[in-house]
């Protein structure tokens, strides 16, 4: 990047609509990450299902849940080194092949360790589809504005994930998801093949954008994977948790799927708190939260712990998701860091859900387990308010982002 005389250019400045903008692209865009993240969405009601219908043991299960989000970690990376050079269009194709490869295989294969792999395919594939999608939506003109949309359509998507998911089959999962990937193949077309250079202007003259260094991204999708070592874990084991702790399970079946509604707030509210007070102390604020929303169960769990808990954090989730994604694609315009925001998520999600199995497995209980959350949502702020502090002496612009 170039240095800018003025880095307030950023707030003036806006973007020429292109054909990230258009209603197609982002259409295609929101419902192929609402596919790609929907393993990531399903995880209770799916790890539920392999205790089950499987016979998993609760350990095993976190490895497993592990090994699928880290999966898409590794498949977001490899994306991330190919989104800007290589056409977009078949990245999909050979993410779809391997997504209904990896989930066909599950259907026949159902012994742990060879489930365990398996796994890691089907997230490799969904890594690559997650992180095309994630970056073609972060590739418009107001990119926040793109991600609270795909956080709003989530609500809806986790809702009847939680309400369908749990009158399948184990088998019928997995042709759920192979027919999700499916139904977007023939409007593949609508996906931008190639990124587009957007330039930045302000209402009179060109201007350019303020010099950012690069680990300013870097330390921002430090902060994703510290947030998500405590969102897989605690979305991981929330419901097996309850169950354990004797609460009825209609009741937290129930709190699954309208508590995913409660999201439909927290887009409001975060688009209305950020146009106001920009992103960086909205996200500080609701990391702090976050921590104390999963660190009280960790004292117990309840009926009215549990409730206060599953709306508070779908709540925060979405503050968290929509002020880190937007800071990403605020100083990276080429894709390459928001297509790797799935890898950051994912590899959160490989270490908190093992971290917690192991937690189990070594006889600590759950209360430990939402310890260990609360603790890495404190460690993720403490790397965003570092950051924060930072650009708000030398880039206020981003600082002021909304």
């Amino acid at each position: 990047m170039t240095r800018s005389s003025t880095p307030d250019n950023l707030t003036k400045a806006k973007f020429h609509p292109t054909a990230f903008d258009g209603w197609r692209s982002l259409t295609i865009s929101l419902y192929m990450t609402l596919v790609g993240y929907a393993v990531l969405v399903g995880v209770p009601v799916i790890s539920t299902a392999w205790v089950e219908l499987l016979g998993f043991t609760e350990e095993q299960v976190g490895r497993v849940a592990g090994a699928d989000l880290g999966g898409l970690s590794f498949g977001a990376v490899i994306a991330s080194l190919l989104v800007a050079r290589m056409n977009r269009r078949l990245l999909v194709l050979i993410s779809v092949a391997i997504v209904i490869l990896s989930n066909g295989l599950c259907m026949v294969y159902v012994d742990y360790e060879t489930v365990l792999w398996l796994r890691v395919g089907a997230g490799i594939g969904s890594g690559i589809y997650t992180a095309v999608a994630v970056a073609t939506l972060g590739g418009s003109s107001n990119p926040a504005r793109a991600y609270n949309l795909m956080l709003f359509a989530f609500a809806f998507s986790q809702a009847l994930e939680m309400q369908v998911l749990p009158m399948l089959t184990m088998n019928g999962i997995y042709l759920a998801f192979i027919g999700c990937y499916l139904v977007g193949l023939p409007f593949l077309h609508w996906v931008p093949a190639r990124p587009i250079e957007k330039v930045l202007v302000d209402a009179t003259e060109k201007a350019r954008k303020p010099y950012v260094p690069s680990w300013i991204p870097w330390l921002v999708l430090a902060a994703i994977f510290f947030t998500y070592i405590n969102i897989g874990s605690y979305w991981t084991y929330i419901e097996l948790a309850a169950l354990n702790a004797g609460i009825d399970g209609d009741y937290v079946g129930r709190l699954l799927v309208w508590t995913s509604f409660f999201s439909l707030v927290g887009c409001a509210v975060a688009t209305v708190i950020s146009n106001r007070f920009g992103l960086a102390r909205p996200l500080l604020i609701a990391l702090f939260s976050m921590a104390m929303v999963v660190g009280m169960l960790s004292f117990g769990i309840t009926d009215i712990k549990i409730l206060v808990s599953m709306f508070s954090f779908n709540l925060l989730w979405i503050f968290v998701d929509v002020y880190q994604m937007a800071t990403v694609a605020n100083v990276d315009r080429s894709g390459a860091f928001a297509s790797l925001m799935p890898g950051a998520q994912g590899l959160g999600q490989i270490v908190g859900p093992n971290l917690a199995a192991s937690i189990l497995g070594a006889g600590m209980g759950y209360s430990k387990v939402f310890a260990m959350c609360a603790l890495a949502a404190i460690a993720g702020l403490v790397v965003y308010g570092s950051m924060y502090l930072w650009l708000r002496k030398s880039i206020p612009s981003l600082d002021r982002a909304t």
